[in-house]
């Protein structure tokens, strides 16, 4: 199973989804006896490439705002003991 199949939100891999849906489109009968297999495997790599650098990008935020936080905490700490 993969996610929806729209093209803004996953436009790394925009030219697979539209090549998997033409060859559905192309082969009603076929795509279930395997037509589209190898477009089907092409895109499922490239869902988790793409979700392999979400995950980073968002994991590279989140470090970045637990360094915000603890510079805020620590700031407060330092005023409030004062």
């Amino acid at each position: 199973m993969h996610p929806p199949l729209t093209l803004h939100k996953h436009p790394m891999c925009a030219e697979i989804i539209e090549l998997f849906q033409k060859c559905h489109v192309d082969h009603p009968v076929g795509k279930f006896f395997g037509e589209c297999t190898d477009l089907k495997i092409k895109l499922d790599r490239c869902f988790r490439q793409e979700k392999a650098l979400k995950r980073k990008a968002n994991f590279e935020e989140s470090k970045k705002f637990k360094e915000q936080l603890r510079a805020i905490r620590k700031e407060n700490a330092v005023t409030g003991s004062q």
